[in-house]
């Protein structure tokens, strides 16, 4: 999954692709690069950031959407917790909805993808991304990430939300110390009791940077590492910047890990 930021403060890539034609380009590179499918976004969900007006987040997605779904061969993804969006963005061409907060802030948000009968993402956050970051606390992160999704996908399905559409992500980086980030990678194979398809978004985080002591924009090799770990271990997706690169990771750690299991 190609991550495609059309916002100013995005840690990694933010003001980047704000021009819808400086958008495009970039999906349309990163479909060449081998990304299977694209997710766009228009609101930042950096630690402390605050949420966008739904309509500017509507101006800033639907017209990249809208050029992409008839140019592009693959899926696009809209990244977003405001279901007026969603609706909006799928009417554009968009076919899936990455949902951070798991269909809890807006009501709205289950009963849309369940008439829309498109493939939706529950992810676990702790808190919000203003605050999410403020000392986050576990007993034992895997497992209560586990109980949460496990309520939310009984949620979704109670909406009418159809189990094989549900994909669920552990939420790195979401209210999680880098502690806690490398202990869900390690145990990601417990995910596979939830029986649905897993996202993982270990792309350029800080986490990494703790971990090699380094910015932002020099963070590939870790994210290689973690995306190799989250593939060989179970992941079905990995979101990131990077999509050559990681592609080529992501192809290799699926080669050994179909070795494994032949």
């Amino acid at each position: 999954m190609g991550i495609l930021n059309v916002t100013p403060d995005s840690f990694s890539d933010g003001s980047l692709f704000l021009k819808t034609e400086d958008a495009v380009r970039r999906a349309e590179r990163m479909a060449e690069e081998g990304a299977d499918l694209i997710d766009i976004g228009g609101e930042s969900s950096r630690p402390g950031s605050d949420p966008v007006p739904m309509e500017e987040e509507i101006r800033r997605v639907v017209p990249v959407i809208e050029r992409l779904a008839k140019r592009l061969p693959i899926p696009i993804s809209i990244d977003t917790t405001k279901a007026e969006v969603a609706r909006r963005a799928l009417s554009a061409g968009a076919r899936i909805i990455n949902d951070i907060s798991a269909l809890r802030f807006d009501p709205e948000m289950a009963p849309l993808a369940a008439r829309e009968g498109v493939p939706v993402v529950l992810m676990h956050m702790q808190g919000r991304p203003k605050d999410m970051q403020v000392q986050p606390v576990y007993t034992d992160v895997v497992r209560e990430i586990i109980d949460f999704l496990e309520a939310r996908i009984r949620l979704a399905e109670a909406a009418g939300i159809h189990r094989d559409r549900i994909i669920v992500d552990p939420g790195i980086g979401f209210g999680k110390t880098a502690d806690h980030n490398l202990e869900i990678l390690s145990r990601l194979e417990e995910f596979r009791s939830l029986e649905c398809p897993m996202l993982i978004g270990p792309s350029r985080k800080s986490f990494i940077g703790q971990v090699l002591g380094l910015p932002v924009e020099e963070r590939i090799e870790g994210t290689a590492a973690a995306a190799a770990i989250g593939t060989f271990l179970g992941a079905a997706i990995i979101r990131v910047h990077d999509v050559r690169a990681m592609g080529r990771v992501v192809r290799m750690a699926d080669a050994i890990r179909r070795a494994k299991h032949a």
